[in-house]
């Protein structure tokens, strides 16, 4: 059996302390978490001692672990979107291996510049594109490579936010405004693009995209309502968004109630909720990410793509449906089938993906284990390449360009502005 890989973790939040640390606690053959840099001492600390990190190998920031002799053989990067770029570059530099939290940053030249840096250097740099590792859209690539449906012609999909989850993150939440953040297309949809590139098999060659903020605007506050839910509204119990249904009804440990706090009590709860942002009314934030963009995308090999992402569905899931010259198949992640709709015999098949464990429908799992992979190959040898992850990252760009300059933007020219 081959030895555990060691890995150093800057970011203890709900990605890197625990989507991506439990996979140490529960493969410990495959990882084990040797250091740990993060700002707030309760998640440090918490981190830490469930993979009993010695306190010399604790760090309150990034810049602190890197002074350091290289700690481990790689890093996992997991801090805030505006915080990727100086970790990543400096973590390369010193011969770590890098798992990069999406976006992998916040201007299309410093996600060129990382991934340039990892290829120079030899070293693997994958990119959290966790849907990519899901068995279910890796068996829909693998069908769509096989011909299935044939030449792929047009893509339509839809990313179902959820109206308490958009509530929760990009109004209340840490992704509630671009400048602190990124725009919604690169901070949640980041991983969509991905997708329609891996799927389109080419690169794109323009975009289009409209969207605005429609609905968590002061002016559409109920009458009556109060800066915060448990400051005596008398929509407590009724507005859909309040925090009493988005966190009141998770139980103590889950996300997002986790990341309220980390008591299980319903004191601390609601302590929370009084003095913390997510107990502000969702009429009262300083939000400006958008509710609702649509992106139209065209790419080189001829395939069309239409992409919507909105706060106001009830499931939080992707719809998808790819439509080839020679059949249709439609996902359908709830009930983990995909259906394959073939034209020359009027056929009808059923395809059942692994069932999936963990976040992300097994994705993040599937990630850890192929990042793992990778770096015991030494070479580099990721199974998607970082230039690869910043494609969906500069068609985010873009799309979040066409969007405010109302313009198609051409993929090349947009590109070329940037290299």
């Amino acid at each position: 059996m081959m030895k555990p890989i060691d890995v150093a973790i800057v970011g203890a939040g709900n990605r890197g302390g625990e989507a991506y640390a439990r996979y140490a606690l529960e493969n410990p053959h495959d990882a084990r978490i040797v250091a740990v840099a993060e700002s707030d001492p309760a998640r440090r600390g918490r981190l830490s001692d469930a993979h009993d990190v010695p306190d010399r190998a604790r760090f309150e920031d990034w810049q602190t672990m890197f002074e350091q002799r290289k700690l481990a053989d790689a890093v996992l990067i997991c801090t805030g979107d505006r915080e990727h770029f100086g970790p990543a570059l400096r973590a390369i530099e010193l011969g770590y291996h890098v798992m990069l939290e999406k976006p992998m940053a916040v201007t299309p030249g410093e996600c060129l510049e990382i991934a340039s840096a990892a290829e120079k250097a030899g070293l693997t740099l994958t990119v959290a594109h966790v849907l990519r590792y899901s068995p279910m859209f890796r068996a829909v690539k693998s069908l769509l490579d096989a011909g299935e449906i044939g030449r792929i012609v047009t893509i339509q999909h839809n990313e179902n936010i959820g109206y308490w989850h958009f509530a929760h993150s990009y109004v209340r939440g840490n992704w509630r405004r671009t400048e602190s953040s990124s725009p919604i297309i690169l901070a949640k949809s980041c991983h969509d693009m991905d997708l329609l590139y891996w799927f389109a098999g080419a690169r794109c060659s323009a975009v289009g995209s409209f969207g605005s903020l429609v609905h968590f605007r002061p002016e559409n506050a109920p009458e009556g309502h109060t800066a915060r839910c448990l400051d005596g509204c008398p929509h407590l119990y009724t507005c859909p968004f309040s925090a009493m249904w988005v966190y009141g009804e998770t139980p103590a440990g889950r996300w997002p109630r986790s990341v309220v706090t980390a008591e299980s009590s319903r004191e601390a709860l609601f302590e929370a909720l009084r003095t913390g942002p997510y107990g502000r009314c969702v009429y009262e934030c300083d939000n400006d990410v958008v509710d609702n963009q649509a992106v139209a995308l065209s790419f080189e090999n001829g395939v069309s793509a239409t992409f919507t992402l909105s706060a106001f569905t009830h499931d939080v899931s992707r719809t998808i449906k790819i439509m080839g010259n020679a059949g249709e198949m439609r996902i359908h992640l709830e009930r983990n089938e995909i259906e394959i709709h073939r034209f020359s015999d009027r056929s009808v098949h059923r395809v059942e993906p692994q069932v999936p464990t963990g976040g992300h429908g097994g994705g993040d799992e599937g990630l850890m284990r192929s990042f793992v992979e990778a770096v015991r190959s030494g070479n580099g040898g990721a199974v998607f390449s970082a230039r690869e992850s910043a494609e969906g990252h500069l068609m985010a760009f873009a799309a979040e360009n066409a969007r405010l300059s109302g313009e198609i933007v051409p993929m090349d020219r947009f590109v070329a502005g940037v290299e």
